[in-house]
């Protein structure tokens, strides 16, 4: 990898694989889109992932046209840093997403990195969390985990029956606003409700085994990607979580107006960090750090310490490589930034 460019801030574009639901208004407000432009309901930040199946749906390419993928192997220090790399080789740790769900999204659940090693040849699984960006609607509300501990043989009839009902009704309801913030460990049964928009940070897969897939997906194959519910199953978490228990994975930091917002649970540090950026008027130092920025709203901008300064107003999405060394944010700005776990 040669020249300077690429060890700056790098404002990305839209990065938008087909989805199987509705949504996207929320994505196209934030990003300032006009009424021609399509939106659908996921937008793939800084992604090295492609989609289940799929050899490059889901990649994010960069301005000069090389897919990110191939530029972090081409020079994965200056892109994660000696540390990372030693950890996670060139994968960068970390999906980010923009999602906003224009209806309830099934029940499903994601594998832990043990069984993805087994069943999808994966290092990763795909524990993820949401960070609550924005809501529409009367009752903005997502499930996760049921509220009693279940049998495999009773879920095992609600999948063969496809009973919907019975699957979302075992699960917690929680009602969100913006700033909440939900942890999803793998195995955690979940969905997101209608008029929620999310960042939502993950490990770097697309493992979704879908036990609610009449209605939304096009064949039960889909749901359990290939290995069998009776095999996918064995990945589920079933006990139950009890008000203490989803008070461990559940923050509500809409209320915290520090400069620096810590914004998940302590769960989530093994496998990734976000926080809320608030310069205001004084400057936030930000660490030499692989990261992926979403500007939630106002106007600032990124300082090097060469001096280069790169704006930033509500709608950007950035990636930031580990070599482009300590940055000062400054302006009224809001942004979520999110790194992969430290390594």
């Amino acid at each position: 990898m040669t020249g300077t460019q690429a060890f700056e801030p790098i404002r990305l574009p839209a990065n938008q694989p087909a989805q199987f639901y509705r949504g996207g208004a929320a994505i196209a407000a934030l990003r300032g889109a006009d009424s021609s432009q399509d939106f659908g309901p996921e937008d793939w930040v800084a992604s090295t992932t492609t989609l289940f199946g799929n050899e490059s749906a889901g990649l994010s390419r960069l301005p000069d046209g090389r897919l990110l993928r191939e530029a972090v192997q081409a020079d994965p220090r200056g892109w994660l840093g000696a540390a990372h790399v030693e950890r996670f080789g060139d994968s960068t740790a970390l999906l980010v997403k923009l999602l906003d769900a224009g209806q309830r999204l099934p029940v499903h659940f994601h594998p832990s990195d043990s069984f993805a090693r087994k069943h999808f040849d994966s290092h990763f699984g795909k524990t993820e969390a949401w960070i609550v960006a924005g809501t529409s609607g009367p009752e903005p509300t997502v499930y996760a985990g049921f509220e009693r501990s279940q049998d495999l043989a009773t879920i095992d009839q609600w999948v063969r029956d496809q009973d919907a009902p019975a699957m979302l009704g075992a699960l917690n309801r929680i009602r969100v606003r913006p700033g909440d913030t939900v942890y999803i460990p793998a195995g955690l049964p979940h969905a997101i409700g209608e008029g929620v928009f999310v960042v939502e940070l993950q490990q770097p897969t697309d493992f979704s085994l879908t036990i609610e897939w009449r209605d939304f997906l096009a064949s039960p194959d889909k749901g359990h990607l290939g290995i069998g519910f009776d095999t996918a199953l064995r990945a589920l978490d079933t006990s139950g979580w009890d008000g203490d228990r989803l008070e461990t994975i559940v923050r509500h930091t809409g209320s915290d107006t520090s400069s620096t917002v810590d914004l998940l649970a302590e769960g989530a540090r093994p496998f990734f960090r976000a926080d809320t950026l608030r310069p205001g008027g004084a400057a936030l130092a930000l660490d030499p750090s692989f990261a992926v920025l979403v500007v939630l709203d106002g106007d600032g901008a990124l300082r090097s310490t060469s001096g280069a300064e790169y704006p930033v107003g509500k709608g950007d999405t950035l990636v930031v490589p580990h070599a482009a060394g300590e940055l000062e944010l400054t302006g009224h700005t809001t942004m979520v930034r999110c790194r992969p776990p430290a390594p």
